[in-house]
């Protein structure tokens, strides 16, 4: 008898061990399998954290990233055919018990991701002295499944599939260890060392040289808009830009003095010309060895206050360029030397003396600062504040944020940072300077909102009013036509905010004789004009560059082609300013994309997933740029981020005959399915689905309005808050109802997180032909109590109405 109860006594504590595979916690649950530790935390019911280790070690793990907090979200879970099940109202998950594979699929049971059983998912690693791993997970897709994300790189892919790619900030790719399927999911590896992504016929994978852990958050969304939301929710969302950002900017590389600055501006002024910013280049300190001083001591800046009170007179607004790296002949080098907070690799510039190729007898001595310590981005914001912000500077253009490392070695990564190896966090890096900044502008100040304008990005970066751009491009056909996917991938990793150097960095090839004469150039004149009408569909419309001159008035003057399409382009960009900052709004609040990719407004037309030279700009534009020369030979440009300096480059691609840039040409658009569209310019009706020819001018970009879109513009004006939106043009496009908010606050100050805006809805039912305005939600000091709207349709009818914020309707 005692036999039998000591043998049913053991069959009862082999099912209290089973029972007992996975210890529930109150956001997930702890499991081991193979000797590796196993943690699933929710966020919400769509998004989940996975964290492996092996078996029984201690790691902290901090997310750099990830601001959101796991969740109790009452999911539910049991065992099933040797697998532990969970469940939520999204999602469905299975982990493996015999081989640690982890399975997603929908609340309705359809497959979305499988993980892929791999070996050495954990590689002991020595990682400057500590004992850490290289990490690695592998997944199964299928095969037609497409991938967007991982930042903004220059392969000029739309889909990312079939690939392997190292993941290392650079100068011209910012990247993000983050993709999104047409599935409907998202995955984010959380981790900042370089990272190899791989994509081929036997798995899809990210390997990352450093890692305590393996962690990363997979995410259902449903759709492209739901992916990013979810991605925003854990990373940050994006605050709001003041309106005169959204306006048009001037900059070269470099304006070199006070007066240069104040007279570019002046000289946009006396042409009529809208301009809202215009931005001071490098080198205001002086020479190199007082690199990033912080401070205007080029005796060309005898008064720099007098200088940014100049710019503001004539409503302009003003940036700067300030770098992760100090000269060693300065206060902020001084400081940070002495607590150990600069690291010991080259950084840019390599040479003390301004030239090139850099003299290296005369080393620079530049060091980039530590910006993974809080003590190290106190003193940065420090100098920042004294020297530059007391001023009245209006932005900043933080350049290097990758940082700049040339030359580097394997040693260098060695280097220590305040968390761990450079190795370790490298590519978080402009997260880190760029937040800084930020944040403690933020704590100094509610009345100027953050704008920075910076050359690397990391996902979070969203959450730290950062444009970032894509670096120093060489001005050619093809750079042109890499920027489009590029910018449309760095979107869909959440990053709404992005931009470029309109008609590339690097224009020397088309000077004539090393004498900056591009602008007369037939073949820069043409690149320079389409770049520009693609830049006037970006969220920054910025025009920059070495070489050569970039202000309008440098490309002819008016009545003449070049000069026409450039200011058309221009005052066509002020016009939608209550469109762009309506839509400014919609991303900030309810976590919509400026630049879309056509694959997330039209998932269902296939044709369009690899799409790379088209894109909707906020939910009314179909935009599709000319990206190939119709008037000129493309020249055959090969330059990059360091060869570009070298002045041999000058005058390579100079030659080619006058060009009639008046001539009619022609180009091919795509318009996708399952909607109608009206061609912008002649408000001509086409049914979606189906690839049409457009004639195309230089002075004509084609443009397309989804039927069911309401489009208002703005007053013709010199500056973006010059006049008063008291009189908006609501351009109705029929064919499908239709919807839009519009948008308004003090346009520069943080009182719209405390409720100062106003929103005025508007509808169009299609089937009764009306137009609602609806009551006004919301107030701020100085709104307009009253105003007009003039409504009109595509066949030329309008109407007049006067709005008070009641509601009142339009019939036609």
């Amino acid at each position: 008898m005692r036999k039998t109860m000591l043998f049913l006594g053991g069959l009862i504590c082999v099912a209290v061990a089973w029972a007992q595979d996975y210890q529930k916690t109150a956001y997930g649950i702890k499991t081991t399998v193979n000797d590796v530790d196993v943690e699933v935390q929710f966020f919400t019911p769509s998004v989940v954290r996975i964290v492996k280790s092996p078996h029984g070690e201690d790691y902290e793990k901090k997310s750099l990233s990830v601001v959101a907090s796991p969740k109790e979200v009452g999911f539910k879970v049991n065992t099933k055919n040797g697998n532990i099940v969970l469940g939520t109202e999204a999602l469905q998950m299975s982990l493996d018990t015999s081989t640690g594979v982890l399975s997603y699929k929908t609340a309705k049971g359809n497959q979305l991701l499988v993980e892929k059983a791999v070996k050495e998912q954990f590689t002991p690693f020595n990682d400057a002295g500590n004992s850490t791993y290289n990490v690695y997970q592998a997944f199964t897709l299928d095969d037609d499944e497409a991938l967007y994300g991982l930042g903004q790189l220059q392969n000029g892919k739309m889909s990312q599939r079939g690939q392997v790619k190292n993941l290392v900030q650079g100068n011209v790719e910012d990247v993000s260890p983050f993709i999104q399927s047409t599935k409907g999911y998202g995955l984010f590896w959380d981790n900042y060392s370089p990272t190899v992504f791989t994509d081929n016929e036997k798995e899809t994978s990210f390997r990352s040289e450093v890692g305590d852990c393996m962690d990363y958050y997979f995410m259902y969304g449903g759709e492209a808009d739901g992916v990013i939301a979810q991605m925003r929710y854990l990373t940050g969302e994006v605050p709001m830009f003041p309106l005169w950002t959204y306006g048009y900017w001037q900059s070269k590389e470099r304006y070199k003095s006070q007066k240069e600055v104040v007279d570019v501006v002046r000289k946009y002024r006396d042409l009529g010309v809208p301009l809202d910013g215009i931005i001071q280049d490098w080198q205001y300190w002086g020479h190199n060895y007082l690199w990033n001083a912080m401070a205007f001591l080029n005796p060309d800046y005898p008064n720099p206050k007098k200088m940014l009170d100049d710019v503001h007179a004539m409503n302009a607004h003003m940036a700067i360029s300030i770098w992760s790296g100090f000269g060693p002949a300065t206060k902020p080098y001084r400081e940070l030397a002495a607590k150990g907070l600069l690291f010991d690799f080259r950084t840019w510039p390599p040479s003390g003396i301004d030239a090139w190729p850099p003299i290296m007898e005369y080393p620079s001595g530049v060091k980039v600062y530590d910006a993974y310590s809080p003590e190290a981005r106190d003193i940065y914001w420090k100098y920042l504040n004294e020297g530059i912000f007391k001023l009245g500077m209006d932005a900043w253009w933080m350049d290097s944020t990758e940082p700049d490392h040339v030359d580097p070695t394997p040693e260098d990564l060695d280097t220590k940072t305040s968390m761990g190896s450079f190795r370790k966090v490298r590519n978080a890096y402009p997260l880190m300077s760029v937040g800084g900044v930020y944040d403690h502008q933020r704590a100094v100040s509610s009345d100027k909102r953050v704008f920075i304008l910076t050359r690397s990005g990391f996902v979070g970066q969203q959450r730290y009013g950062a444009n970032v751009w894509t670096g120093d491009v060489g001005s050619s056909w093809e750079t042109l036509r890499n920027q489009v996917p590029a910018g449309l991938n760095f979107s869909l990793c959440g990053m709404p905010h992005w931009n470029h150097d309109i008609g590339g960095f690097f224009a020397g090839q088309y000077n004539q004789n090393g004498d900056g004469s591009a602008p007369k150039n037939p073949l820069y004149q043409e690149l320079y004009v389409r770049w520009l009408q693609f830049g006037a569909f970006t969220p920054m419309m910025r025009s920059h560059g070495t070489n050569t001159p970039r202000e309008i008035y440098q490309f002819g003057r008016k009545g003449e082609p070049v000069y026409d399409a450039i200011e058309k382009m221009i005052r066509l960009r002020y016009a939608l300013l209550p469109y762009i900052y309506s839509t400014s709004w919609d991303v900030s609040h309810r976590q919509s994309t400026f630049m879309r990719a056509l694959v997330m407004d039209f998932p269902k037309d296939k044709k369009v997933w690899d799409m790379n030279d088209e894109y909707m700009f906020g939910k009314a534009f179909l935009v599709a740029p000319v990206l190939h020369a119709q008037y000129t030979q493309e020249a055959v440009v090969n330059v990059n981020e360091l060869s570009g300096w070298s002045r041999d480059n000058d005058g390579k691609a100079a030659g080619g005959a006058q060009a009639n840039f008046q001539q009619p040409k022609s180009t091919e658009v795509y318009l996708p399915c399952g909607t109608v569209w009206y061609d912008f310019w002649t408000n001509e009706k086409i049914e979606g689905g189906r690839e049409i020819t457009r004639e195309t001018t230089l002075d004509l970009i084609p443009l397309y309005i989804k039927a069911g879109s309401i489009v208002p513009f703005g007053p013709d004006v010199q500056y973006a808050t010059e006049k008063p939106w008291d009189s908006l043009v609501l351009r109705v496009y029929p064919g499908a109802d239709g919807s839009f908010v519009l948008y308004e606050d003090e346009f520069d100050n943080y009182n719209y997180e405390k409720g100062a805006y106003t929103e005025i809805p508007m509808s169009w039912d299609d089937s009764s032909r009306r137009l609602t305005l609806g009551t006004r939600k919301g107030e701020y000091k100085g709104m307009l109590q009253s105003r007009g709207f003039t409504v009109v349709l595509p066949d030329g009818r309008q109407k007049s109405v006067s709005y008070n914020g009641k509601k009142v309707s339009v019939k036609f």
